[in-house]
């Protein structure tokens, strides 16, 4: 199966999701790992897995991931198998309680990827992920570079049971 993993990283965490991810899949799978400053729309034909990731900052994607998919014209995902993720600090890790509730409110990152995927013509195949890190910069909390690999796993057997 051809794979197209595109992310977004300041601190290098998402970054290395996106490798695990990728190793999850395993080598009997075309797998590409690509920055999303690299992302050219050729890079979408003949694929059947898109996923895309990206840190959350201020409840959003990082703004290149963001202008990256508005490239991507309607129905341009069309008949593709689409998913998203992102890094982000756990709510009961995050100190300010007002910034706590803004985070119940205004949510991640992740969703809003996976509804532009979908909007662009994507079927969904997994729902969207969150992957913890630390602090703002990192590191990756315990476990979720395991965690990654494992949801690739998942998505496979979700993808090959239709």
């Amino acid at each position: 199966m051809k794979i197209l993993i595109i992310f977004a990283s300041y601190f290098g965490n998402t970054e290395k999701i996106a490798a695990e991810i990728a190793a999850g899949f395993g080598p009997e799978h075309d797998v590409r790992v690509i920055k999303a400053e690299e992302f050219q729309l050729d890079q979408l034909r003949d694929i059947k897995l898109l996923i895309v990731g990206s840190p959350t900052r201020a409840f959003r994607p990082a703004p290149i991931l963001s202008i990256c998919l508005k490239a991507i014209p309607k129905n341009g995902l069309a008949g593709i198998q689409v998913t998203a993720f992102d890094t982000r600090i756990a709510l009961e890790n995050i100190k300010s309680g007002l910034l706590r509730s803004l985070v119940k409110i205004m949510g991640y990152a992740a969703n809003p990827l996976a509804k532009t995927l979908v909007k662009k013509g994507g079927i969904l195949a997994a729902p969207p992920l969150g992957f913890h890190v630390q602090d703002t910069e990192g590191p990756l909390t315990k476990g979720e570079a395991e965690k990654a690999a494992g949801w690739a796993v998942t998505i496979l057997a979700g993808i090959l049971s239709q």
